[in-house]
């Protein structure tokens, strides 16, 4: 007979592996959805849609307004979230997405870094050859991409805004598991959206783009993808230490793979499956956990 505790240990991977399928869906239908109606008119969208689908449950569920340590982690994810998937989306119009999806994982090792500069942690050996790791994995893909004679201005302002997505995602990773821990996945899900999309709306009379009837569907698919997964995952990180979590983030480099053949007809190339590797094999290697404790210093204000 299984055991209960056993199971449910598991569910908070369990709920982090959907979440991170679910988002890796979104990215396909965001991609569609972007070289369709515009990068800016499509990330704006799906936020405005994901906060008017989802803050109605969050309203009649509500029994206070949020207070103000958890109303400030609210804005400040919120704001990250949103340039982290303004710059994301556009890079997704430039490149393969389980290229995107390969280079992001560089992510949780910039985390380390700002682990350093914001918590207070002390960044082991370790964490250095990791970096290496990532960064020769990143330099593969890259490369993979020259000598295919594919890199041109166009590849070069993808990396450009992958790079900027992929600062602001590791410094979410500060973030979310302090907000996960005060406040409940629909509420969490309700500020994401919002927050993110009124922050956006400011940009409108210099980046909007007339919405095509084409990309209603692939916008309505994304916002609920976007609930899902960011529902999901902060379920999962109020129920579990990030450093168990974050592995379970590289499946979605086999997610990408399947959705970007089956949308785009994207083939993954060797020189992202090896970069993919690097990059992953340095990422476990940060994250692991070492066996003992370390005492952590409390975290500054954000």
């Amino acid at each position: 007979m299984s055991d209960p505790s056993f199971l449910t240990r598991l569910l908070p991977f369990f709920a982090a592996a959907a979440g991170v399928g679910f988002l890796s869906l979104m990215d396909a239908f965001m991609k569609e959805a972007a070289l369709t109606t515009g990068t800016y008119t499509a990330t704006v969208l799906r936020s405005l849609v994901a906060a008017a689908i989802i803050a109605p449950f969050w309203l009649w569920r509500r029994k206070a307004w949020p207070a103000k340590a958890t109303m400030k982690l609210h804005i400040e994810r919120g704001i990250i979230s949103a340039f982290m998937a303004l710059s994301f989306f556009y890079a997704l119009t430039k490149l393969p997405i389980a290229e995107a999806i390969a280079i992001s994982f560089v992510a949780p090792l910039l985390a380390l870094y700002l682990a350093r500069v914001l918590l207070g942690e002390v960044v082991q050996p370790k964490a250095v050859f990791a970096s290496v790791l990532g960064f020769a994995g990143t330099l593969v893909i890259v490369g993979g991409k020259v000598g295919r004679g594919n890199f041109d201005e166009e590849t070069a302002l993808g990396l450009a805004a992958l790079g900027v997505s992929a600062v602001l995602y590791a410094y979410n990773f500060i973030v979310i598991r302090k907000q996960s821990q005060l406040a409940g996945p629909v509420e969490v899900a309700t500020f994401h959206s919002g927050v993110g999309g009124l922050v956006l709306l400011v940009l409108a009379p210099f980046l909007a783009t007339p919405v095509v009837a084409e990309a209603v569907w692939p916008l309505l698919g994304a916002s609920l993808l976007t609930l899902g997964g960011a529902m999901a995952i902060a379920w999962a990180y109020a129920r579990a230490e990030a450093q168990a979590l974050v592995p379970i983030e590289y499946s979605g480099f086999l997610w990408a793979s399947l959705f970007g053949w089956a949308f785009f007809r994207e083939a993954v190339t060797v020189p992202t499956i090896a970069g993919t590797a690097l990059i992953v094999t340095g990422c476990w290697i940060a994250t692991r956990n070492p066996g003992r404790k370390r005492s952590v210093k409390a975290p500054k204000a954000l």
